[in-house]
């Protein structure tokens, strides 16, 4: 049953059970009630739901600890030993709507972070003997918690130097550096690097206990409620508020408001990013590094956002398209003005597709850099992924193009309904995937429209890091044989679709406010021959090893993940085109087989994991120093890896749509792309299949016509 089947069921319940009692509720009230909530729609529409038992608490208490205080920080032993008695409680408690652990856990949280704020700037008061050899270990999951405040204090002191060391070390070779540059400079001193180093840790640390500061109990109980929903599944979350409307901006790739990025450090609300395109940008309104003091609605009084959280002070100045935000502002320079923006529409163009062209031996190849599957969720017709595919496939005919890459690298996923309609581009029609929802009911989402946009070679780009609803673009194209996937060992793995659920359309009377959201998950999806992507992903038909190989990425590599499983293919046909596929292939591999730098790239991936692996570090200058000039030492031997450049003459294609601020701003941020390009060797490989898959193609399409025309001769 998908779950938009039970939502209304579920708000006859709901109302059945609380829709009279509200008037009296306190935070705690709405806490259990957002337990009882997210507990029903997990039990109703989650695509695999747990029996809550002692296992399953035992699990959500080292889930919790692990959030709450994965760096050891805070807690005391005695603290973890207090907790551990209600470790198989939990369960009976999220069944009662009781969060006597939680409240327990949070009052010790504020109380040990109090005394850690009390005690952490005597810590920093002495200097530090970096002559006294000694080493500290990052390794949190094995180490201990402290057995009492004292020893709390000596494991803060410890990364303490291990920061200021690290600030020294940089600042001594810039003194070195402006000697070698100038004989006449004179050297500072040691002490005197040491003391601005460990200032600098200061100034850190207070940054980081600013942030702490904003952190409520509500954000608290936030933590505790993804312990529990992530039991379920990885990708499972309870969406806050402020979360929610990030995840529906990361999806659209725009929201409305000024078009700025904001900090907030020592009390102070500063501009740390102007986004291009924005009001802020279009009018050079503000500048990187202006202070915001006080932001007013039009025809109200101005509000101090001096005091107030970060989140808070966003939500006062973004606003809907056309109104206006006065912002009262303090300049780099120290001058006070006000400042009337009109908000607009802000669109972070980073996530939107770019295409180019790459010509190599009179041949030209279109490339489209697809960085997610966006989508507008209030309107499909605004600018998605599948239609801006669609407009550089366009483009790419009108040029001519012998051949398209889809890079697919790096993309996270995003809407199923662009993979599908994306997926016909290329196809004439038929199944794309099959998904199967809550309840084992399965549905086959297939392109029913018959015309091609490109009927061309396809190579698709993948690596680890291409999760979801790019795994199954690049599974249908491979189960087609109508694209070469080209890439790491196998993709991301995930298979498994989430549905967003409003909290607020649960309940018909709410007075607590914006609940948030539930992105649960609902349906598992498989590739058209009846395999799931779940765990395994995509493997790619030509293996092309990055530095990533060693290390352990993808869904695997999750906690909770759901298991693989088939189901029965779809009634499909392969690509009627007669492609010699596997010679393709085999020429491919014994390019990369003969490759000089794929040796050096595999060795890259292994040092990066033992490197990850290394938990210890040195807190005397000399052993620091000795380790770090051999890490450098070894990690040269990588730097021809960088000095890559396939040659390639690549020229990107302007955006159709509107180009996101100025010529000159959008030419750069292009040149910028176009030149990483040229240095990436995956785009090289992936011409060379495409210039196989041109020729291979030509020569069946000339075999082709031979046959047609000999069977109209033997009919005549």
């Amino acid at each position: 049953m998908r779950i938009f089947d039970f939502v209304f069921s579920f708000i006859f319940t709901i109302n059945l059970l609380f829709g009279s009692s509200f008037s009296s509720f306190n935070d705690s009230d709405k806490d259990k009630l957002l337990l009882e909530i997210i507990a029903y729609v997990i039990d109703k529409g989650h695509y695999s739901p747990k029996e809550m038992n002692d296992d399953f608490s035992k699990n959500v208490f080292n889930s919790y600890l692990e959030m709450l205080d994965g760096q050891h920080r805070f807690f005391l032993r005695a603290d973890i030993d207090n907790f551990k008695r209600h470790e198989t409680e939990i369960d009976n408690q999220l069944k009662s709507a009781n969060i006597d652990f939680f409240n327990l856990t949070y009052n010790q949280a504020i109380i040990r972070v109090e005394q850690v704020k009390n005690f952490y700037p005597s810590l920093l008061e002495k200097p530090f003997d970096f002559s006294v050899k000694a080493t500290t270990s990052l390794n949190y999951k094995n180490l201990p918690y402290a057995v009492n405040l004292s020893e709390l204090k000596a494991i803060w002191r410890k990364r303490f130097k291990l920061s200021t060391l690290d600030r020294f070390v940089t600042k001594k070779e810039q003194e070195l550096l402006k000697k070698s540059e100038d004989s006449s400079y004179i050297i500072k001193s040691d002490e005197a690097l040491e003391k601005e180093a460990r200032f600098l840790t200061l100034q850190n640390i207070d940054d980081y206990f600013e942030i702490v500061d904003e952190v409520d109990r509500k954000d608290y109980f936030n933590i505790f409620i993804n312990s529990i929903v992530t039991e379920f599944d990885p990708h499972t979350h309870y969406l806050a508020p402020r979360e929610k409307e990030l995840f529906d901006t990361n999806m659209s790739g725009k929201y409305e408001g000024i078009g700025a990025r904001l900090t907030k450090k020592q009390e102070k609300v500063k501009i740390v990013e102007v986004i291009s395109g924005g009001p802020v940008w279009k009018n050079d309104l503000l500048q990187v590094g202006d202070e915001i003091l006080m932001v007013a609605q039009f025809n109200e009084d101005p509000v101090d956002i001096s005091g107030m959280r970060l989140d808070d002070s966003i939500k006062l100045i973004k606003g809907p398209k056309g109104t206006n935000v006065i912002l009262t502002v303090k300049r780099v320079d120290g001058t006070i003005e006000d400042v009337i923006i009109e908000r607009d529409r802000v669109v972070l163009e980073e996530s939107y597709a770019k295409s180019a062209i790459i010509s190599k031996n009179q041949k030209k190849f279109g490339l489209i850099e697809l960085p997610k599957f966006y989508v507008d969720f209030k309107d499909y017709g605004e600018r998605n992924a599948a239609s801006d595919v669609k407009k550089a496939l366009e483009q790419f005919k009108n040029n001519s193009i012998d051949g398209v890459v889809l890079d697919l690298r790096n993309n996270g996923g995003g809407s199923l309904k662009t993979v599908v309609d994306m997926t016909g581009y290329f196809i004439e029609q038929g199944p794309v995937v099959q998904v199967k929802s809550t309840g084992g009911k399965k549905e086959v989402l297939s392109d029913t429209d018959s015309s091609l946009i490109w009927d061309g070679p396809l190579v698709v780009l993948v690596n680890e890091f291409s999760a979801s609803a790019s795994e199954i673009l690049a599974a249908a194209l491979q189960d087609y044989r109508r694209a070469i996937i080209l890439g790491s060992n196998q993709t991301y793995g995930k298979g498994t679709v989430q549905n967003v659920v409003d909290l607020n359309k649960i309940i018909a009377v709410n007075q607590y406010g914006d609940l948030g959201a539930l992105k649960i998950t609902t349906d598992k999806f498989y590739r058209i021959n009846g395999g799931s992507t779940q765990l395994e992903g995509v493997k790619s038909d030509v293996v092309f090893p990055s530095r990533y190989n060693s290390i352990e990425i993808g869904e695997k590599d999750q906690s909770n993940p759901l298991e693989w499983d088939r189901i029965s293919p779809a009634n499909y046909s392969s690509w009627t085109r007669n492609i010699q596929y596997n010679y393709i292939i085999s020429k491919s591999k014994d390019r990369i087989e003969n490759n000089p730098l794929i040796k050096l790239i595999l060795e890259q991936g292994e040092w990066i994991k033992f490197k990850q692996n290394d938990f210890d570090y040195h807190l005397d200058y000399l052993s620091y120093m000795s380790e770090r000039d051999k890490d450098e030492s070894y990690s040269k031997r990588f730097e021809i890896l960088k000095d890559f450049n396939s040659g390639l003459f690549i020229k990107w294609l302007p955006d159709p749509f509107d180009v996101i601020g100025s010529e000159e701003d959008f030419r750069d941020r292009r040149d910028r792309w176009v030149k990483g390009l040229k240095k990436d060797m995956y785009i090289e490989e992936a011409v060379n299949i495409l210039t196989d898959l041109n020729q291979n193609f030509n020569e069946t399409l000339s075999l082709n016509q031979k046959q047609k025309n000999k069977f109209k001769m033997i009919s005549n």
